[in-house]
């Protein structure tokens, strides 16, 4: 009987993958030096640097995840780009709202911003992927108190979901790509 040994060890979604590739456009925001480009960076090469300098408006860049092409938009986080968050909200895939997890002053802030922007109908019932960063800092909040803090219980028209990383130390970026491809959308 002849047989084929490669058939065996494909799977199912392995042939869907070669016949079909998966596309997501995604939006991070979040206040100055919360680590949204550290976090590009970090999923389209696994790299690091320390000598970030803060976005200016915003950049663009696409990254390839087996068979998912991911279109990122890093936001700028200070105060005269935040208008900016909205229009580039629309019709994302998610929406990443990143947080400085060991700059507690800054989580009121962030809190409020967060809110301010779910309130648009624009973005009603995009998926929000929340990312607690730099807890490879000694003064990083738990993620617990980074939902209590940031009032995540009372958001109730959205699918949310929140990690704790080190963009630094790439803890839990493999968790980050996870979700983030299974929320992406088949492209024929």
């Amino acid at each position: 009987m002849f047989k084929l040994p490669l058939l065996r060890t494909i799977t199912r979604s392995r042939i869907f993958s070669l016949f079909f590739k998966q596309e997501m456009e995604l939006s991070l925001v979040g206040l100055q030096n919360a680590g949204k480009t550290s976090l590009v960076n970090s999923i389209a090469t696994g790299g690091y640097s320390e000598d970030m300098i803060p976005t200016v408006g915003f950049n663009m860049r696409k990254v390839t995840k087996g068979n998912v092409t991911i279109k990122l938009w890093d936001l700028g986080g200070q105060r005269r780009f935040r208008t900016m968050w909205e229009r580039y909200c629309r019709g994302v895939s998610a929406i990443l709202y990143v947080v400085d997890a060991a700059d507690r002053d800054s989580v009121p802030i962030a809190k409020s911003e967060l809110h301010d922007l779910l309130t648009k109908q624009s973005l009603a019932g995009i998926p929000l992927l929340i990312l607690g960063n730099k807890i490879d800092k000694s003064e990083a909040l738990s993620k617990q108190a980074l939902v209590d803090q940031l009032g995540l219980e009372s958001i109730k028209d959205r699918e949310v979901c929140c990690y704790m990383i080190s963009c630094k130390d790439t803890v839990n970026i493999d968790v980050v790509i996870d979700w983030l491809i299974k929320h992406s959308k088949t492209a024929n």
